[in-house]
């Protein structure tokens, strides 16, 4: 029997061309930017394409639309727009307009009653707040943060509205490295269960370690062989950049440049804090690709070739990200890194649906409880609540 989903937030549909090649069927999908709907309409004519705000449609118009009952569905997909929870952002998290398309998601799920709901996000959904308290209106002199503005809020409540409808969630960070593809990008993954099971965590294929498992793929693996193509699509450097990169080998950045070239290269950024890994980065042949971002060539997120004076092509972006060489990507180039930037890796989105098929038809093997699956710490369900309830002991002030 076909498994059938709805996919809202669709994207350029990395996660949806995963989620179907594991066996799973798009009865539709929604998206509001225009060039991404075009870009869906490109590759996929003939599923049904909602081109409208997420708030435009109702549980109800959906199921009269589609034919279908309350509960027929076997899951309904999305990841609800990142810059509300994102940490590069003002964080204003569900107070925002995009964090309020979130419960209205929720709401879908609710009125549609799927058997399963997969839901993705960014890092940053794990300490966002319910509501944000600017900085400098906290500690000395201010009253103490309230339940709601705790890092942490914003997804409580959210999994508690799962759990109001019915649903049994769980979740953890998972990195895309870990499921073969050639990129260490960190995802949060919530699958929720209509039937009050708990879905395990999905068990990796790779390790970047020794432990029976096939090694991470490489950037060599995912791009080598395009690198002497002449038609490649890509934006530039600008000169004054070019002069420092041409000083770098694969896998090295600003800081293998010598002290005084440094300081001229990073300007005032050389004495701020943090890592400051991602300027004048160029990748690593033997490792996975760093996170990519929605532009190769800002300065602070740059995304060299390992050997070339260029950034990323966006048909590497699509390597790395594990798109077919066939899929086709509408827009400018600047269109193309954003769809892609901004993509779910359709490698990721395979292994998730593979993982829910089995569940669903109960041939798991074994279930995998570690939450491991990341490089950060507590950012499974499990030691994520035990984090949460050393702050707050009633967890019910967020439903």
């Amino acid at each position: 029997m076909t498994k059938k989903y709805m996919s809202f937030f669709s994207g350029a549909l990395g996660l949806d061309l995963g989620l179907e090649e594991a066996g799973l069927e798009a009865v539709s999908y929604n998206e509001i930017e225009k060039v991404f709907c075009k870009t869906i309409k490109t590759n996929k004519p003939e599923t049904h394409l909602y081109e409208c705000d997420i708030r435009e449609l109702n549980a109800k118009m959906l199921l009269k639309d589609h034919g279908l009952k309350k509960g027929e569905l076997f899951a309904i997909v999305g990841g609800p727009p990142c810059q509300a929870f994102s940490t590069a952002g003002k964080r204003k998290s569900l107070q925002d307009e995009r964090g309020n398309v979130f419960l209205h998601f929720i709401d879908i799920i609710e009125g549609m009653r799927p058997k399963y709901a997969i839901i993705e996000n960014v890092r940053g959904l794990l300490s966002a707040a319910m509501k944000h308290r600017p900085h400098n209106e906290r500690g000395e002199g201010y009253p103490a943060l309230t339940v709601e503005e705790s890092p942490g809020g914003a997804l409580a409540h959210i999994i508690a509205k799962l759990e109001k409808a019915g649903y049994k969630a769980s979740f953890t960070l998972y990195n895309s490295a870990n499921f073969g593809v050639p990129q260490v990008r960190e995802r949060v993954v919530i699958l929720a269960s209509r039937e009050g099971k708990e879905i395990p965590f999905v068990a990796k294929t790779h390790s970047d370690k020794d432990d029976n498992l096939p090694p991470w793929k490489t950037t060599k693996d995912a791009i080598w062989d395009l690198r002497n193509r002449k038609t490649l699509e890509h934006t530039k450097f600008p000169e004054k950049r070019l002069k420092y990169y041409r000083l770098l080998t694969s896998g090295q950045n600003w800081r293998s440049l010598p002290v005084e070239l440094q300081k001229e290269a990073m300007g005032k950024s050389f004495y701020s804090g943090g890592g400051k890994t991602g300027f004048l980065r160029r990748l690593d042949w033997n490792k996975p690709s760093p996170t990519l971002v929605t532009s190769p060539t800002m300065p602070a997120t740059d995304l060299c070739h390992p050997d070339k004076d260029r950034p990323l092509s966006v048909e590497e972006y699509a390597r790395i990200q594990t798109f077919p060489d066939t899929y086709k990507f509408e827009g400018k180039t600047l269109d193309k890194y954003k769809q892609l930037g901004n993509a779910v890796p359709c490698g990721l989105g395979k292994a998730i649906g593979e993982h829910l098929i089995k569940f669903d038809e109960g041939k798991l093997e074994k279930y995998n409880t570690d939450g491991k699956l990341s490089r950060y710490l507590n950012t499974d369900h499990k030691s994520w609540y035990q984090n949460l309830r050393k702050e707050h002991t009633d967890l019910t002030l967020f439903q």
